[in-house]
């Protein structure tokens, strides 16, 4: 890891990125750097900051993130890669 504000390793990332929507088929601005954002997300729950107080020259517009985030709550991404995570652990028994 290159930064205090990345957690996820290359290979944490390769397994839960295809788990996230992408933004294929939809209007507006194209999504950002997904793992930008997902990082922005995980910092801020380990920091217990608020959003408004992510470092904007390191994840982009705080705004975004939130956004994102609460896309993913509600349309259920948040509990797909949970799943995936716990059933990988599960299969490696840990």
């Amino acid at each position: 890891m290159s930064s205090r504000c990345e957690s996820l390793s290359d290979a944490q990332w390769e397994r839960i990125e295809p788990l996230l929507p992408s933004n294929v088929g939809r209007q507006g601005r194209p999504f950002c750097n997904n793992r930008q954002v997902v990082e922005a997300i995980i910092y801020r729950y380990r920091t217990g900051i608020p959003w408004r107080d992510l470092p904007s020259e390191v994840f982009g517009p705080w705004q975004t993130v939130w956004k994102r985030h609460r896309r993913y709550a509600e349309d259920g991404t948040w509990d797909i890669v949970l799943a995936e995570v716990l059933a990988d652990a599960d299969a490696a028994g840990k």
